[in-house]
């Protein structure tokens, strides 16, 4: 059965409440964002959502190495696994809106590869070789603190591949149209039989931008701020294009050299004028119950072992609002359309 999970902004002194009402209405994970200019620090949010939840995974969607060493990500990881009895996701991409409201570039893929392997040697209480010196995380012993699995999110066909040798999960950030995370899921099966890797050894799902609603001109308004920073993933400097479709790549393109990046995760962006209604439609699932039904269904037998909401917020500001908003609008989902998939 394909796992379901929603991506929560971390909000102090609201994050548990919303967690305990995920959880109540019957979903799989929660994911936070690690974006710190953008949204508050994920790791003490998601430690007080383990305690007011007995049930639900959650963790980082996505922390990155840029802004955090390996050896930062382990501790807090096991910390979070520990607390929560071994309900953590270790979510980690290449970094984009974190590294870049500090000047930084984001992980090249190698990059990223190293700091995931670093990572999981210390889940095994591994010593790392940090040149004249080992550096072990003492306290964390794998006999009591199960490994973190990681959860690899990945945009390009370089990314999905490395994802492939080395996550426990890999996750999509293509958008929602069928013939993207089709394309993405046949990159990833073709490394998979490349390699010889099982695909019983792998979890392999998506992050998918969804507004469920009855008023269809209302989801896709409140759907335009995801499908452009979605679009967003395919457009980083240098990444390639050619293997786009149509409806893609002009908008990738464009994004490459004219993204608002102060204005990422808002409604104020400047490049959501490239974003029309008619890519919004093929790009996000934006709807009616059976709209969300029919189309989520399509993806889901593809082969999805897990998919991640990225959902809307009728309210803007402030943060708590936002957030108890974006959750009372899921709502809809979670009583509609989520138990035709359970």
């Amino acid at each position: 059965m394909t796992e379901i999970g929603v991506v929560m902004e971390p909000v102090p002194k609201c994050s548990a409440d919303m967690a305990s009402l995920i959880e109540e209405m019957g979903f799989d994970s929660i994911l936070c964002p690690d974006t710190q200019n953008l949204s508050a620090d994920p790791y003490g949010q998601l430690s007080l959502m383990a305690n007011a939840t007995s049930r639900i995974k959650m963790g980082t969607g996505v922390t990155h190495p840029v802004t955090r060493e390996a050896a930062v990500t382990a501790s807090a990881m096991a910390t979070l696994q520990e607390e929560s009895d071994g309900r953590a996701i270790c979510g980690i991409g290449r970094g984009d809106s974190s590294a870049a409201h500090i000047g930084k570039r984001q992980a090249t893929t190698e990059e990223l590869r190293s700091s995931v392997l670093t990572i999981k040697n210390y889940f095994m209480g591994q010593a790392i070789d940090v040149g004249k010196m080992q550096s072990p995380i003492r306290w964390i012993d794998p006999e009591i603190i199960k490994p973190v699995p990681i959860d690899i999110a990945c945009t390009g066909p370089k990314t999905i591949a490395m994802a492939c040798d080395v996550a426990d999960q890999v996750s999509f950030a293509v958008g929602s149209a069928t013939e993207r995370v089709e394309w993405a899921m046949n990159t990833a099966m073709e490394r998979l039989e490349e390699t010889g890797r099982s695909r019983d050894d792998l979890k392999i799902g998506a992050y998918i931008n969804l507004i469920c609603d009855p008023d269809e001109k209302k989801a896709i308004s409140m759907a335009r701020m995801l499908a452009g920073l979605v679009a967003h993933f395919t457009a980083m400097k240098q990444a390639p294009t050619e293997h786009l479709p149509d409806q893609l790549k002009p908008i990738t393109e464009k994004l490459q050299t004219d993204y608002d990046m102060m204005n990422h995760s808002s409604e104020k962006g400047e490049h959501l004028d490239l974003i029309d209604d008619a890519f919004i439609d093929w790009f996000s699932i934006a709807g009616s119950p059976q709209k969300c039904i029919d189309r989520l269904g399509e993806l889901i037998d593809l082969g999805l072992d897990h998919v991640y909401l990225l959902g809307g917020s009728p309210v803007a500001e402030p943060r708590d609002a936002r957030l108890r908003a974006m959750v009372e609008q899921t709502e809809i989902f979670a009583t509609e359309v989520l138990p035709s998939f359970k």
